[in-house]
């Protein structure tokens, strides 16, 4: 019966239409991912990406980006400027329209962009739409037109404000961040650069520039060797085996663009791009080039004999991407993305065009580059011989009953549930850290996994010796989702993997070590979002029997001052009242390790799912986060000293 009341007082009236930007603010996270850091900086890559569209367009050879010190961001471009006259449709101001309307723009109409990353025409939009206030400056016609929007609402029309220089264009955006959607405001200027760089090796013929106006910080990417400079830059912290290679070619209205060497490590990176675009999943672009690739080298080999005639190993396309660095760049004018997310290519045209292209020129380059094809097939041939090595490893170590017993290591302190997307698993340094651990977790679903010492650097390392390494083997019986190549995130026992490590030198380095090899040989893991790191409290403030945590120094002040504030000290008392900088009647603890904690302390700020906090691993970029491991963990001193001078403000360790 009450089914029936519901069914009736269920009409046309419980139908809610949200009209214009409103259902942006609704659900904003369809439209930018989440309402994070991240969301944040994706509105200033959505306004970017106009700017850039009118560069691939032939119209635009300069982006400006300015952190604002009101916390305001400025994109100016010199493309054509945003149409101002009258829409014929919408009966209002072009610029209106493209600010207003989702799914509106130019590059629906192939006419005014042959290709286009935006595709989806909700980009500068949903940055009006989310933000406190958006200021547009247009110049065109040797006029300069301006409209401003308060949360998407325009607050006047479209007006002219003054003249332009002669042949003077291009279109201004400014916007304030609404704080009633995001959970931070503040704009990072290196997670800004990091986006603006590879888009100017991307765009050869581009200048861009970022620049922080708080922190006084600016930086200008212009590189005109584009994306060849991009592979030098990759592959800065290792020994390359010979200069890039480039690739260029056009065909069916689909340019492309390929840089690629090899160097002496033994990890594949290939980075791929449609318009633009971080397709990190590949697609066709990505099937063409490897393909191409593995059939060329393998028949200049055997052309020109440089693989030994009793040789037993036969080369595989794996053996001809080891140690190899590429970026792949193909402008698609009508490019299908395999879901919402745009990062995998479906055109399959494009895998025809791509094998082509490469495997004419590439057979061209050898023949012209005979000592280059010499060091790539000897490269090839010993990746092959370490592969079959690692396979009679692999073969006794299962024989042993290591990598796929279901014999699970007996340091694992397993949950008791099976099913995966409930679980999760510590990995812990050290005994001491382990049994707090071990004691203090829900036995239900959480799992522990001490660590002894450090593991294996598997950036300097084979495959061999990366399979030997006992503490990696455990870790992969453990997650039980296999290695390398076999690995699969689906069959993982775990729903999250959380790194546990202390607070000071050698946890940074345990940590560091952890993600290394996760992001080389279960990148799957990442991508999936299983990967958390934990945030141990770094101060215990006591006063009485209050017991309160920090995790930073800012924390730890806030607590002391409230303490203060408690117990009615004003600021003359409280001058007083500290003795070698610590007031009186207050203790801090500073923990350097969580074997420091007991299991209840352990479990309240750490490990219990209602009170702690944890950081999620993600990739943003994977040509950023392979150029920080390799620089954090290869052989070049160098590079790695720079950063750490760079970045040893931000360090927050004790020595």
């Amino acid at each position: 019966m009450s089914s029936e009341k519901e069914n009736q007082n269920y009409t046309a009236k419980n139908i809610n239409v949200l009209k214009g930007l409103e259902a942006v603010r609704k659900r904003p996270a369809m439209y930018i991912g989440d309402i994070s850091a991240r969301g944040l900086h994706h509105l200033v890559n959505e306004v970017v990406d106009n700017s850039i569209d009118e560069a691939l367009a032939g119209y635009n050879d300069f982006i400006g980006i300015t952190i604002n010190k009101d916390g305001s961001v400025t994109v100016v471009d010199r493309g054509r400027g945003i149409p101002v006259d009258i829409h014929p449709i919408e009966k209002k101001s072009a610029l209106e329209v493209v600010m207003t309307v989702l799914h509106a723009g130019g590059k629906f109409d192939k006419n005014s962009y042959k290709v286009s990353g935006g595709l989806h025409g909700v980009g500068v939009s949903v940055v009006n739409a989310l933000s406190e206030w958006c200021k547009v400056e247009v110049k065109r016609d040797g006029k300069i037109y301006e409209q401003e929007f308060r949360r998407g609402i325009p607050q006047y029309n479209v007006k002219e404000v003054g003249k332009t220089k002669k042949n003077e264009t291009g279109t201004t955006v400014t916007f304030l961040p609404d704080k009633e959607i995001f959970t931070t405001t503040k704009f990072k200027f290196e997670t800004l650069s990091e986006r603006m760089r590879e888009l100017a090796y991307l765009n050869k013929n581009i200048t861009i520039q970022i620049r922080d106006e708080e922190d006084n910080e600016e930086v200008t990417f212009q590189f005109k060797g584009g994306i060849v400079d991009f592979v030098k830059y990759l592959d800065e912290s290792r020994e390359a085996l010979h200069k890039p290679v480039y690739i260029e070619g056009h065909k069916d209205n689909t340019p492309l663009e390929i840089a690629f060497e090899y160097n002496g490590t033994y990890s594949e990176n290939i980075f791929t791009y449609v318009n633009n675009i971080n397709t990190h999943e590949g697609g066709t672009h990505l099937v063409g080039f490897k393909t191409a690739l593995t059939r060329t080298l393998n028949n200049y080999a055997v052309k020109n004999k440089l693989i030994k005639e009793n040789s037993k190993i036969s080369l595989t396309g794996d053996d001809f991407r080891e140690g190899l660095t590429a970026v792949i760049s193909v402008k698609v004018m009508d490019p299908q993305f395999e879901g919402q997310t745009k990062t995998k290519l479906g055109n399959s045209e494009v895998k025809s065009i791509v094998e082509s292209i490469v495997g004419e020129k590439l057979a061209e380059y050898l023949e012209e580059n005979p000592s280059v094809g010499k060091k790539i097939i000897e490269k090839c041939t010993k990746a092959a011989e370490a592969r079959e090595a690692a396979r009679k490893a692999r073969e006794l170590v299962r024989r042993k009953n290591v990598l796929e017993s279901m014999n699970l290591p007996g340091k694992l302190a397993d949950c008791s549930i099976n099913d995966p997307e409930h679980c999760e698993i510590y990995i812990v340094e050290g005994d001491s850290a382990g049994g707090s651990a071990k004691q203090g977790r829900d036995r239900r679903f959480q799992a522990i996994l001490p660590l002894r010492g450090k593991i294996l650097n598997v950036e300097k390392a084979n495959i061999n010796r990366i399979l030997e390494n006992a503490e990696i083997k455990t870790m992969v019986t453990a997650f039980g989702a296999g290695f390398g190549l076999e690995f699969d995130p689906e069959k993982s026992r775990y729903g999250k993997i959380i790194i546990m490590t202390d607070a000071d030198v050698d946890g940074s380095h345990i940590r560091t070590l952890l993600l290394t090899f996760i992001y080389r040989y279960m990148t799957a893991l990442i991508q999936a979002g299983k990967v958390y790191i934990a945030q141990p409290p770094l101060y215990k403030v006591k006063k009485g029997k209050q017991e309160l945590y920090a995790f930073d120094e800012k924390e730890r002040d806030e607590i002391i001052k409230r303490f203060k504030k408690a117990a009615g000290a004003d600021d003359d008392e409280e001058e007083t009242a500290e003795i070698e900088g610590m007031p009186k009647g207050i203790n801090v603890s500073r923990y350097k390790g969580l074997g420091e904690m007991n299991p209840e302390q352990l479990w309240a700020t750490t490990m219990n799912p209602e009170t702690r906090t944890i950081l999620q691993v993600n990739l943003e970029s994977a040509a950023a986060a392979d150029k920080i491991f390799e620089t954090l963990m290869g052989d070049e001193v160098e590079p790695r000293r720079a950063f750490i001078e760079k970045h040893a403000k931000y360090a927050n360790i004790d020595i």
